[in-house]
Order: structure tokens, then C-alpha cells, then sequence
């Protein structure tokens, strides 16, 4: 892959990638606030600003190395984890499931977002490669948070739904994993089981059911 397709590259999901990972973490503490915990907005971490967010490695520099690294072939990344304490939630066990959905959620209605603006610029005639292929990679970027995230063991978002709704007994054992679910799913990632197993059959679920809501869209085209 040469330098200047890496550029290309990294300048098109630039602003999709900075969208996706502010709103997600911001959305977690939106809606920690609105169920009684305020720890967020105390750290100003209820903001769109996306400096507020970003992890230097996480973010940046390692999702930049492994796809300098790996010819794209190989992205992972992280932004700085929104600070939740659940037990000032009014409900902890019922509420930190709508906070964790938080997060997902946003990255889909945004991959829905990303895919009206293509049909909008599309029908506008705009034949702009750049600004096209941002869109795309907007609902491409997007629907991997939204799907990635819902992955079932914490910390990840969807382990910490699955913690609020499962019984006391196996929500307590599975929140136990958390201080290692970081390096569990490392592991599951490199050895193919989340990519295979998880994330190309819910890819292709969530992109089939976008194209049935932008469906009706398609009479913008040309």
C-alpha cells in the first residue's frame, strides 16, 4: 500500500472515525446523568468535544500503526472510557443497561445518519469521490462500534448489559471477569473468533437492515 493511499485513507475516515467515538462515549454519559449519576458532566465528559475523548494510544497511534502495519488489514482501537458510577444510578441494575446501550445505539442511528447524507449527495449530483467514500466509511465505521461493542463480556458494552439483565448469582460471576475482559478479547480478536463468529454475521445483518430503512431513499437517485 503506498503513502499516498494511506493518506487518502486516513484523511476519508478522519472526521467519521472522530464522530463515532465522541458521540458513542458522550451518549454513555448523557444518559448516566439522566438516570442519577452525575460523575460525567462532572469531568466534563458530557461533551461533543472530541479532545475530551481521545486516548492518545488508543485512538491514535495504535489504530494508525496496525493499519500502517497490516496494510488495513487489522484495525483495533479505543477511546478513554466514560466514567460511570453505577451506583449512584436510581436503579443501578435496571439503568446501567440503558447507559451501556447508550453507546451502540448512537453509532447506529449515526451509520443511519452517514448513510441519508450519501443518499442526499448522491441525488444531489455530487460525484465528489472524497466526500462519497466519506459516507461510506461512515456507516462502515459505525456499524463496526455498533456491532463490535455489543459483543457480551464486559467491559465491553454489551457485557455490562448482559450483567444488568442476567440474576444476581451469574450478573456478580460475570462482572467479575471485567479487569481481564480487555485481554480476553484481545485474544478472542487475534485468534478470529470475534471477527468470524461475531462481527461478520451482525455486519451483514445491520447493513441489510439499514438498506431497508435508507431503501425508500434510492428515489433521490438519478
Amino acid at each position: 500500500m503506498d503513502i499516498a493511499n494511506i493518506i487518502q485513507t486516513i484523511a476519508i475516515y478522519a472526521l467519521p472515525v472522530l464522530f463515532a467515538i465522541t458521540v458513542h462515549e458522550a451518549a454513555h454519559g448523557y444518559v448516566a446523568r439522566h438516570f442519577g449519576d452525575g460523575t460525567a458532566a462532572f469531568l466534563g465528559r458530557v461533551t461533543l468535544n472530541p479532545f475530551k475523548h481521545i486516548d492518545p494510544i488508543g485512538t491514535i497511534a495504535m489504530p494508525l500503526f496496525l493499519y500502517v502495519a497490516t496494510a488495513g488489514a487489522f484495525l483495533f482501537g479505543y477511546a478513554k472510557p466514560v466514567p460511570v458510577n453505577f451506583g449512584n444510578l436510581r436503579n443501578p441494575k435496571r439503568d446501567m443497561v440503558w447507559v451501556a446501550l447508550a453507546g451502540p445505539a448512537s453509532n447506529l442511528l449515526m451509520a443511519l445518519g452517514w448513510g441519508v447524507l450519501l443518499y442526499v449527495l448522491a441525488g444531489a449530483g455530487v460525484t465528489e469521490r472524497f466526500f462519497l467514500e466519506m459516507c461510506r466509511a461512515g456507516m462502515l465505521v459505525n456499524v463496526v462500534m455498533f456491532v463490535f461493542n455489543l459483543f457480551p463480556l464486559p467491559p465491553l458494552d454489551g457485557g455490562r448489559v448482559l450483567v444488568g439483565l442476567l440474576p444476581h448469582g451469574p450478573a456478580m460471576a460475570l462482572s467479575r471477569v471485567e479487569p481481564w475482559g480487555f485481554f480476553i478479547v484481545m485474544a478472542l480478536i487475534v485468534a478470529g473468533v470475534i471477527s468470524n463468529l461475531w462481527m461478520r454475521p451482525l455486519m451483514q445483518l445491520t447493513f441489510g437492515l439499514l438498506g431497508l430503512v435508507l431503501s425508500p431513499l434510492e428515489a433521490l437517485l438519478p
